[in-house]
């Protein structure tokens, strides 16, 4: 039986994510991880696609935009709290803030993150940038 886990989001980010947002990791299971994103007001992060991962994202704070792009689609959608969105495994996507507080995301991983080299640069439509 696997053991219960309880954890209070850190204070201080654990590591940047390969786009270039804050990450503060949260809890893991065999099928799954969770994070804490933030992207400061103006910041734009750097286009990436992950290799094995797929995620959900669940915007708590702040204002922005998404692009994301399949072989099928390609679409910006509008960042604000409240808005869920999916990233399938392979697609490109980049996101930025740009309201004066930073964007804070809710991030779900599926399998959990595998690691270094799970995510890889790609073109995205806009110049990534620090807040």
């Amino acid at each position: 039986m696997t053991a219960f886990a309880t954890k209070r989001l850190p204070a201080k980010r654990d590591v940047v994510a390969p786009d270039g947002s804050d990450v503060r990791v949260l809890l893991a299971t065999e099928g799954g991880s969770m994070a804490h994103f933030t992207l400061a007001p103006g910041a734009v992060s750097k286009a990436v696609a992950h290799r094995t991962v797929e995620e959900i994202w669940y915007v708590l704070a702040g204002h922005g935009e998404m692009w994301r792009r399949t072989s099928e689609q390609e679409r910006v959608v509008a960042l604000e709290p409240g808005v869920c969105l999916t990233i399938p495994c392979g697609a490109h996507f980049q996101f930025r803030a740009t309201g004066t507080e930073p964007l804070a995301i809710i991030g779900v991983t599926m399998p959990p993150w595998p690691g270094d080299g799970e995510a890889s640069a790609v073109d995205g439509p806009w110049t990534p940038r620090a807040g």
